[in-house]
């Protein structure tokens, strides 16, 4: 499975927002798009003669840009000192997470919402709005990139992501998106946050069936999260499986020295 992942959601990655592009350049594969786009290196086959140099290409190419972007390394990633050399180069690790894949036809086939709580579509500004309340009260961050990036998603290629707001009553209590990327079988599950509160009671899991059914619906056979430490329990206890560990490394030209 972990080589599927690698071959359909890595190496041969389509583009994942508007005005973005994938192509490979020599033995890395990249994403480049506007400012607000995810910008960065999805999968990368480099021997120890030819790191370092492929590690200042990409820091040349968006830093000319004048973009931030991630080189998003995988635990099986090659040279096993990539991570060191990245460093080395001004990368900036961000937390590690598990990358869990699950058959959605071996998920649970239900978990409603607990009382109280109504999961509701987002699909226009006003939805965008209130997701955004939730998980910058569950993250503790600014989501402005997110807003633009949903926004810009939903108005241009809408059949690419689905995103679902909790609501008690009038309150937004927690939010999520998937992201579908044709021709892969692969569904993304990401941004998963509910804020303290609230927490305990069922919602992420409720969250996680509505976009399975989905994705089910529109002919996907897997669903991968990148899960961090609280999320990754649930996913186990679901049927989710760990395939290796990925780790964002943020090069930012401004702190560049």
């Amino acid at each position: 499975m972990l080589a599927v992942f690698d071959d359909r959601m890595r190496k041969n990655a389509p583009p994942d927002a508007p005005g973005a592009y994938v192509e490979r350049v020599g033995d890395v594969v990249r994403q480049t798009g506007p400012d607000a786009a995810w910008n960065g290196v999805l999968w990368s086959a480099l021997d120890r003669s030819r790191v370092d140099e492929a590690i200042a290409e990409q820091v040349d190419h968006y830093t000319a840009l004048g973009r931030e972007f991630e080189w998003k390394l995988y635990g099986h990633d090659q040279p096993d000192d990539l991570a060191d050399r990245l460093e080395a180069a001004g990368f900036v690790p961000e937390e590690p997470e598990t990358l869990m894949v699950a058959r959605i036809a071996d998920l649970p086939t239900s978990s409603a919402p607990p009382t109280g709580i109504e999961l509701r579509p987002v699909t226009d500004a006003a939805g965008v709005e209130l997701m955004a309340q939730a998980q910058e009260e569950a993250f503790g961050r600014d989501g402005t990139r997110h807003r633009q990036q949903l926004l810009a998603q939903l108005t241009e290629r809408p059949d690419t992501v689905v995103a679902v707001v909790a609501m008690a009553g009038d309150v937004p209590v927690s939010a999520a998106r998937m992201e579908l990327v044709p021709g892969t079988g692969f569904a993304g599950l990401w941004g998963g946050g509910t804020v303290p509160a609230w927490r305990g009671r069922g919602i992420y899991r409720a969250l996680i069936d509505f976009r399975a059914h989905i994705a089910a619906e529109r002919g996907y056979q897997y669903l991968q999260v990148d899960a961090s430490d609280q999320s990754r329990p649930i996913l186990e206890r679901l049927g989710f499986t760990a395939l290796t560990t990925t780790t964002p490394y943020v090069y930012r030209p401004r702190l560049a020295a």
